[in-house]
């Protein structure tokens, strides 16, 4: 099931999926507090299992309004239960509901077939974050 959830709710699954095992503390992004953030968590068995952030960030300006998913993660153990597209395609018709034009992210290298299934365009070369690793500019058009 899926559900809006607090900031901090995220943190145990960004630290050990996101981050090596990272303090919460270094697993806190700019912006997980701002009051148009939303937090999603996909809770089976009365436990978080895969989370997701999605945050105001208009980077495609000539698109219009957009929301950046950032932070998406599921418990190595649940991984291929269909947890982590349930956090998207409920964020895509909540973000629909409030006129948003398009929805992106910064997406892992290894996870972007991922979000291609979802309907995601790769919208860059590949690209290293250092101490991150490589991912692609995706985006996902909302109308």
């Amino acid at each position: 099931m899926v559900k809006f959830i607090q900031p901090e709710e995220v943190l145990p699954l960004r630290s050990l999926v996101l981050r090596n095992g990272k303090p919460f503390s270094a697993c806190v992004f700019e912006g997980d507090d701002r009051y148009d953030t939303f937090h999603l968590g996909f809770v089976a068995d009365d436990q978080i299992r895969s989370i997701a952030s999605f945050m105001k960030n208009d980077f495609f300006p000539d698109m219009g309004s957009g929301y950046q998913l950032r932070g998406m993660a599921t418990h190595p153990d649940f991984n291929g239960r269909g947890y982590g597209a349930a956090l998207i395609l409920f964020a895509v018709d909540y973000l629909k509901e409030y006129q948003i034009d398009y929805l992106w992210c910064n997406a892992r290298s290894s996870a972007a077939s991922f979000y291609k299934k979802l309907g995601f365009s790769t919208d860059s070369p590949e690209f290293d974050i250092p101490g991150i690793g490589f991912h692609y500019e995706m985006k996902l058009n909302l109308k």
